[in-house]
């Protein structure tokens, strides 16, 4: 039987983790820029830079694309970098409907259209790798590479166990009086997951902090977010259907941080997939970018590199 859930065991893995080097809000290079794409509902802040083969970075939530900056400095010179912000999230727009992880992924391939892009890796963070899933399985052959950080798949593999975590109480934090409960204290919000969800709170910096809270106090961004969990049962019943319809084959790099999803990420991936590679990003809770930044690099490019 899998050992479902021992991937939350953070608060006391916290403890014993070296200290660390404090993440900060990176710019991105030097020559990329910025468009808005109007999908069906939607219009998507995206960010694109670089020459060579695209590459399209999904964020989740408690971050937005600027996640990525880090990883679109190692791979721009080589690799033309596309970095949208979800549908609801970022400087995207907050529509009222759409966020079902199918919906947002044919954002996506909006975005990658406008761009004239028929054929791009993919690399993903939590939401990210909800709406990646959507979008591999709805267009197969315009994904060549899929890098798959930490986070589970609605409907998929130990699911229904992982709801069960306490740590998960936001995936059913929503009704008439949440927008009100949270407005004016986004930052409370957001530092309960940043602190608990991390192998050591002190790696995500106070300027981090305060960067993402702006965005996510914007008028409609914390409804928006609560949407993105209200839609997990439908995104189960999707996702059971693209599994049930074709597994994945794609290369695909399962990455868990050691203090959250750890192994399981690769054994989730196994169940949709056939092509998967599994990894470890170590010292690591769930804020992958913000607790191991170089780590998380290097295993990426090395993972994209491969040809």
């Amino acid at each position: 039987m899998r050992r479902h859930l021992a991937v939350f065991s953070l608060a006391i893995a916290a403890l014993t983790v070296a200290a660390p080097v404090l993440a900060r809000v990176l710019p991105f290079p030097p020559g990329f820029h910025t468009e808005r794409v109007k999908t069906d509902g939607a219009t998507i802040y995206v960010r694109i830079g670089g020459k060579g083969p695209a590459v399209v970075m999904l964020h989740g939530f408690g971050d937005t694309g600027d996640m990525w900056a880090p990883l679109a400095k190692a791979l721009y010179k080589n690799h033309t970098v596309i970095v949208p912000d979800l549908r609801g999230m970022g400087l995207s727009s907050y529509p009222d409907t759409g966020y079902d992880k199918k919906t947002q992924a044919k954002d996506i391939a909006a975005v990658m259209d406008r761009l004239n892009v028929q054929k791009a890796d993919l690399v993903t963070h939590d939401l990210g790798n909800m709406v990646g899933y959507a979008l591999a399985a709805q267009y197969p052959d315009r994904i060549t590479r899929w890098a798959v950080i930490d986070a589970p798949l609605p409907g998929i593999g130990p699911w229904d166990e992982i709801l069960k975590s306490p740590l998960l109480w936001h995936f059913n934090f929503r009704g008439p009086d949440v927008d009100r409960l949270v407005k004016g204290r986004e930052r409370i919000y957001l530092d309960r997951f940043w602190n608990e969800l991390s192998a050591n709170p002190k790696t995500i910096d106070e300027a981090t902090r305060r960067h993402y809270s702006r965005i996510y106090a914007r008028p409609g961004a914390m409804h928006a977010a609560f949407n993105q969990f209200a839609a997990f049962p439908q995104d189960a019943a999707d996702n059971k259907a693209f599994a049930a319809k074709a597994r994945l084959t794609m290369p695909i790099l399962a990455l868990g941080a050691e203090k959250s999803f750890g192994a399981q990420q690769a054994e989730i991936m196994r169940d949709v997939a056939t092509n998967v590679e599994g990894g470890i990003i170590t010292g690591s809770g769930h804020w992958i970018m913000e607790e191991q930044p170089q780590q998380t690099v290097t295993k990426v490019r090395a993972f994209l590199d491969k040809r």
